[in-house]
């Protein structure tokens, strides 16, 4: 676990989630019908290049073969990219994380690939204000359960369910840390949040039920019902008592 309650090293982390943000917000913009998924591995590869000392994350991670996860419709996360065509209609998940002197950062967002269906819509707005509902629950003295008991009740009051086999992480210096940062759980449980915790959360939530199943390529997780799944992701830091988001332009 990462505690950073140096300025210098907060700024650099900062940094590197300043970097994250701008190649998602390429990438997003980029995502259209017709466009293959490993063209947006090939744009983040190009716009990251242009930042001096910043390194992909993902890329060679456990022998993951990208620098990006794509993540299409029923993918939840960890999608490969590949020469898969886009198709009006589609949602489209992408996470990315850089290295930068030495510091993790790590986003993701969910898009429409053109007019999507007002369901898929509906649930990439729950998906986002979720994420938003569990940084409000990141306060120094609050717990983990405070924050996944936050995302939980947003998502499952909308008639969605959050994914409950894989959760966020710490991050810092590495991109997986100690604790586990779940999306579901009890108010005052679990570990006490202190000031200069780094974590990554990011909820994963599914228009049908919270079960998984791994594809046959080792990586890519589906929904096990086949249902649409949204992920939404910010690295924040617990800074003067309250969760500050480090993953934006």
């Amino acid at each position: 676990m990462t505690i950073i309650k140096s300025a210098d090293e907060i700024a650099i982390m900062r940094e590197a989630g300043r970097i994250v943000a701008i190649v998602l917000q390429s990438m997003s913009q980029a995502v259209k019908p017709g466009v293959k998924t490993r063209q947006l591995n090939d744009l983040a590869e190009d716009e990251l290049a242009g930042w001096k000392g910043a390194i992909a994350s993902f890329k060679g991670y456990n022998g993951f073969p990208a620098s990006i996860c794509v993540s299409v419709n029923d993918e939840i996360v960890h999608g490969i990219p590949d020469n898969r065509m886009l198709k009006e209609g589609d949602i489209i998940s992408l996470d990315f994380g850089v290295i930068y002197k030495g510091f993790q950062g790590d986003a993701a967002v969910t898009v429409g690939v053109g007019r999507v269906s007002p369901e898929a819509n509906r649930l990439i707005e729950v998906t986002r204000a979720s994420l938003m509902q569990g940084i409000a629950a990141a306060c120094e003295g609050g717990t983990l359960g405070d924050i996944g008991s936050a995302i939980q009740t947003y998502v499952e009051q909308r008639g969605y369910n959050v994914v409950r086999e894989y959760s966020g992480h710490g991050i810092g210096r590495d991109m997986h840390e100690d604790p586990l940062v779940p999306n579901f759980g009890n108010k005052g449980e679990g570990l006490k949040l202190k000031e200069g915790m780094t974590l990554a959360l990011e909820p994963m939530v599914n228009v049908g039920g919270w079960k998984t199943r791994q594809n046959a390529n080792g990586w890519t997780v589906h929904t096990a019902d086949h249902s649409l799944s949204a992920h939404f992701e910010h690295t924040i830091a617990i800074r003067r008592g309250d969760a500050q988001i480090l993953t934006i332009p």
